[in-house]
């Protein structure tokens, strides 16, 4: 037990070093994730079954990368192969059929394309947007953001408006897409630190001993009480940063540094498959010296664990975009 709080007494020093760093301000600037070489799709944020699909096909044209493929597929049908829409939108990538017919192709070789297959629609997804790219090359501004408005609005509308239309979906379309490739994305040198880490963390302190709630936002409704996802989501909007809800889509909040990376104010996740981030059941503040604050089960109360267990997924690096 007293080597478990002399640990504990680390993690609490190490978060202490790292607001002082906060308050005189010595953060270098944040790392380019996508700068230079191919881009690797980060350790399971793509479903195993996709995985290797999406990285082959996500490097078909220079305005593609597997991670921007991946936070498309994703966004368009959370990995779901039997996706259909009120739109009439199907399969994975969620094609209509007249796009389909027009684009589908036989990815896997198989002699059919079918929409539902996702060896066919996930190719046909990259070649349709390579095409998209094609239509729109030498529209000003940035290619790939034409790219995705041109598969929201049509290439004529990026063309008529000399880049990304004015058209709110269409806006919001880029740049949720653009915001969640980086989640997706293996990085490429140390991530730096979120600069509301601190105050997520000092937020996170503060409810200490508070009993658990499953469900529970911290609200009055809830006593004040918290579940493992809710205390991260509060801890965050303390300091302007909205996360989702439940655990495994908090995942996708950002970039996800390796377990030799990990700063103060990440999130740590754990699940039931290693490489299914849809099984992740748990998330908790990562504080330094192998240890974080977590809301843990019923009968419990915040306290400070260990992160280092076999079911130990990963972490991320929550972002305000």
């Amino acid at each position: 037990m007293r080597k478990a709080w002399v640990a504990v007494g680390v993690g609490f020093g190490l978060v202490v070093c790292f607001m002082a760093l906060l308050v005189v301000g010595t953060y270098t600037a944040a790392s380019n994730l996508f700068g230079g070489g191919a881009v690797t799709l980060a350790k399971g944020s793509v479903p195993m079954a996709y995985r290797d699909l999406v990285q082959k096909w996500g490097n078909l044209c220079p305005a593609l990368n597997p991670a921007l493929l991946a936070a498309q597929l994703h966004q368009e049908s959370g990995w779901n192969p039997r996706a259909r829409s009120t739109a009439a939108a199907q399969g994975i990538a969620q094609f209509i059929p007249a796009t389909w017919a027009a684009h589908g192709i036989d990815g896997d070789g198989d002699g059919d394309r079918d929409v539902w297959d996702p060896e066919d629609a996930i190719p046909s997804a990259a070649k349709y947007d390579c095409t998209l790219a094609e239509d729109v090359k030498g529209v000003p501004g940035d290619p790939t953001d034409n790219m995705l408005a041109a598969y929201n609005a049509g290439p004529y509308a990026v063309v008529r408006y000399g880049g990304v239309p004015p058209y709110r979906e269409t806006q919001n379309y880029v740049r949720v897409i653009r915001a969640m490739e980086k989640t997706f994305a293996e990085p490429r040198a140390r991530l730096s630190p979120s600069k509301q880490a601190a105050g997520a963390i000092d937020f996170a302190q503060k409810k200490l001993g508070t009993p658990y709630l499953w469900g529970g936002d911290g609200t009055a409704e809830d006593g004040g009480r918290f579940d493992c996802s809710g205390l991260t989501k509060a801890a965050y909007a303390s300091v302007g940063i909205e996360l989702p809800r439940v655990a495994n889509d908090q995942w996708n909040a950002g970039p996800h540094p390796k377990r030799d990376e990990l700063l103060p104010g990440d999130l740590v996740f754990f699940a039931h498959d290693l490489n299914d981030p849809r099984s992740i059941y748990h998330v908790g503040i990562y504080v330094g010296g192998g240890y974080m604050i977590d809301a843990p089960y019923t009968g419990a109360e915040i306290r400070f664990d260990p992160i280092d267990t076999p079911d130990y997924f990963g972490a991320t690096r929550p972002t305000a975009s």
